[in-house]
């Protein structure tokens, strides 16, 4: 008998890490355009986030820095990165696949009609720079979950945006149980643009064989949208049958929490009033955007990024939870600061991913000594800064290229080396 256990798929930060300021919506990304990267200590954030999960007795696993710059792109364009438009070209440098949270979507086996784990990859078309993602990903996706128990899935066609699990979530008592997936769109009349379409989200329920009586479509706040919450997982996030989100993350709360009260067993819900939490401190702390887990000790565990210590408001609710004996158990602070200086924390940068972990291509799981070995190329082969006047450099194209490909050999995974 198989045993279903939640895996975090990790985006290693690519060599490529810099700061463009390519993401409308994104206040972090924006607030920190033009900064000089440090993509070695990036990556290094990363792994090291890793080892703090594999301490808490979590399945971990890996996704691999995508090719940049993103040369077929380019070529589609007409153009290369040495000739491009220095807009073109940050697009086509970018490294945001580091965060796989906007991978796929992924509805686990006991939530589908044929019993198999979906995984639908995201079209990502609202922004040009995450646009050009999804066959690397899709390649990726293809290899490390090969197996009949697992069927990917392309795309929704791209009318229609799709920005993965980071607008997605699944309530359940456990992992191995029918849950409750939740898709939550946008509808935005504000300043930044809605990424998640409603009609995409249909989609993947339909492509994934879900129950409709267990699916559940909702809406974003606009409040939340303009305030810089460009996905829901800024807002909000569930583990187990653990809702954990700011009091203005829906449209239609209440309607939202009636019907998870009434389809998950134990649903209990965490909500953070704006009055002890502004909106605002809550999405520049990112903290929600941090990971909701059960440990293999039961205790539900918040990995939350370090802003969330340093801002006072957040801090304190923290404090008063805890000693509340409320869900959250432990909380776990993590440096990610270079990812959130792009506006990805700790949630950002993890697909998670429900199944028994033998049937996944062990390549793409990792444990202590084989983050070792990741960590090994990183100190020797990622750029140690970046500025955005650099991005077309050609030494700087190199070595972003072969730090790559070295990577890729480690983890003999070098098929891979074109997507």
């Amino acid at each position: 008998m198989s045993e279903i256990r939640e895996i975090n798929f990790d985006g290693i930060v690519g060599p490529s890490h810099n700061y463009a300021g390519l993401s409308l919506g994104n206040l972090a990304s924006s607030r920190n355009a033009g900064e000089v990267s440090q993509p070695r200590a990036a990556a290094l954030q990363g792994v090291d986030k890793m080892r703090s999960n594999l301490a808490l007795g979590l399945v971990q696993g890996v996704f691999l820095p995508q090719p940049r710059p993103a040369r077929e792109w380019l070529s589609q364009l007409g153009t290369s990165v040495e000739d491009a438009d220095p807009v073109i070209a940050a697009n086509a440098m970018s490294a945001s696949a580091m965060w796989a949270a906007n991978a796929a979507t992924v509805s686990p086996a006991p939530d589908t009609a044929d019993g198999r784990c979906h995984l639908t990859v995201a079209n990502l078309k609202t922004m040009a720079h995450r646009s050009h993602e999804w066959p690397a990903t899709l390649a990726q996706l293809q290899l490390a979950f090969a197996g009949d128990p697992f069927r990917v899935h392309a795309p929704v066609p791209p009318a229609f945006g799709d920005e993965g699990a980071a607008n997605h979530m699944r309530l359940t008592p456990s992992h191995g149980e029918p849950g409750v997936e939740v898709f939550v769109y946008g509808i935005s009349g504000g300043p930044f643009p809605a990424r998640q379409h409603v009609e995409a989200s249909k989609a993947i329920a339909r492509l994934h064989r879900l129950d409709p009586s267990r699916t559940i479509f909702a809406a974003q706040s606009e409040e939340a949208i303009a305030a810089g919450a460009f996905h829901n997982d800024v807002v909000a996030v569930a583990n187990g049958p653990v809702l954990f989100a700011h009091e203005k993350a829906f449209a239609d709360r209440d309607a939202l929490v009636t019907e998870l009260q009434a389809k998950v067993p134990g649903f209990e819900l965490v909500e953070v009033p704006d009055a002890e939490v502004p909106l605002a401190d809550a999405i520049r702390s990112y903290l929600f955007n941090a990971q909701l887990v059960t440990p293999t000790d039961g205790a539900m565990t918040l990995v939350a990024p370090t802003e969330c210590r340093d801002t006072p408001s957040v801090s304190s609710w923290i404090e008063r939870h805890l000693a509340s004996n409320g869900a959250i158990r432990r909380v776990n602070f993590v440096d990610v600061r270079q990812s959130m200086a792009n506006g990805g924390g700790p949630a950002c940068l993890r697909l998670r991913v429900a199944c028994d972990p033998s049937l996944v291509d062990p390549r793409f799981i990792v444990d202590n000594a084989k983050l070792d070995r990741i960590a090994e190329v990183i100190a020797r082969s990622w750029p140690k800064q970046i500025a955005t006047s650099e991005l077309q450099s050609a030494a700087l194209v190199r070595d972003i290229e072969n730090a790559r490909l070295s990577l890729l050999e480690t983890l003999e995974l070098s098929g891979l080396a074109l997507h």
